[in-house]
């Protein structure tokens, strides 16, 4: 299992940058409105069924769903806001950033200084002179493909020790190259530093406090299958897999990863994206301001594409402009604008289907012309 061939974090053709003014909440919100139908024939023309939503600071706006769960077995089930949907890369924003944020906030996770200087496995490595800062953005010039199986086998504390050892790409802070290397030594690191494995730290620290109860790293138990929405064969595993991490490195480290393996629901999301325009006092969860206003920012400087700290600089915008995305393999996306004060998501299961991107891209960026500009 060397993972998928096709980019982990789908972009497309990068279009203009615009200025376009998107739609106001009230005609969002039509159920039979343009976005409703854009959504709905963009979602055919992909092949996959799907979910969205779009919302502000005070919670749900608009949403709407169409399609079914899958095929086979599947196809009498309709998508829904409970559906479960393995998240792929979006971990990387709702288990890995924010519990990076916590550390960030105790004073215990220093952004700029090298890796080697506090995190003693990583000494006498190539990514001891990594910060996180570069982890974060992407810029930290690790190895662009994992390859764990290839390289280091199936044993987790093995892959570990090839992911600390392994040779740079190129010269950290020299370019954004996004990499789920990034995000899996970043993992390692949030769990040294906390004290925990990721999975527990998240439930903790993001999404207990937020309500988010269909929030989990797998594999899922039989009460959700008949709501999870299945993703890929795998041959290893005989069969689809449905409730079982998609990401091959992911399953490798036993389905709990900084770069993959979280399972959420719109609902759940919906909660999250809204605690982000609006952080809530007394939930306990301690990676709200200043990190969320520090992350959703710049930090790459001039250079392309421009990230800020886990986030993309949303493909056909000013960067100025400060609306943010994050992509799912499997065919998961959220946006968030603080500027205008809005968030999105689209979640479907395209990977079930097939892997041709570019419908999935053009109705993504459809999608976040009509709601954010």
């Amino acid at each position: 299992m060397t993972g998928p061939v096709l980019p982990a974090e789908p972009t497309g053709t990068v279009e203009p940058a615009g200025t376009a003014e998107p739609a106001g909440l009230g005609e969002l919100a039509d159920p039979g409105g343009p976005l409703a139908r854009l959504v709905a024939e963009g979602l055919r023309t992909a092949g996959t069924g799907g979910v969205w939503s779009v919302g502000d600071a005070g919670g749900v706006r608009a949403r709407g769903r169409t399609g079914s769960l899958g095929q086979g077995p599947w196809a009498a089930r309709e998508m829904d806001h409970d559906t479960v949907f393995d998240l792929a890369s979006l971990t990387k924003i709702v288990a890995l950033w924010p519990c990076a944020g916590a550390l960030r906030q105790a004073g215990r996770l220093p952004l700029d200084r090298p890796l080697a200087d506090y995190w003693p496995p990583a000494a006498r490595h190539p990514v001891g002179a990594v910060t996180a800062r570069q982890l974060l953005t992407h810029t930290a010039g690790m190895p662009l493909r994992t390859r764990f199986a290839e390289l280091y086998g199936d044993d987790p504390a093995a892959i570990r020790a090839g992911v600390l050892a392994a040779p740079l790409h190129r010269p950290p802070g020299a370019a954004v190259e996004y990499t789920d290397r990034a995000a899996v030594l970043l993992g390692h690191l949030v769990e040294d530093l906390a004290g925990a494995p990721l999975d527990r730290l998240a439930a903790r620290q993001v999404w207990q406090p937020l309500g988010m109860t269909d929030s989990h790293y797998g594999p899922l138990g039989p009460d959700t299958a008949h709501r999870t929405a299945p993703t890929e064969y795998e041959r290893t595993a005989g069969g689809i897999l449905c409730g079982t991490v998609h990401d091959p490195s992911a399953r490798l480290l036993g389905g709990v990863s900084g770069n993959a393996g979280a399972f959420s629901t719109a609902r759940d999301l919906e909660r999250f994206l809204t605690a982000l325009l609006a952080p809530p006092s007394g939930t306990g969860i301690p990676w709200g301001e200043p990190w969320i206003t520090e992350s959703l920012r710049v930090h790459t400087g001039g250079l392309a594409p421009a990230r800020g700290l886990s986030w993309l600089c949303a493909a056909g915008t000013d960067p100025a402009a400060g609306t943010f995305v994050h992509y799912g393999f499997t065919g998961t996306g959220i946006w968030v604008s603080r500027r205008r004060g809005r968030w999105a998501l689209l979640l479907t299961n395209k990977v079930h289907y097939d892997r041709d991107f570019q419908p999935l891209t053009d109705l993504r960026n459809a999608f976040r012309r009509a709601v954010l500009g």
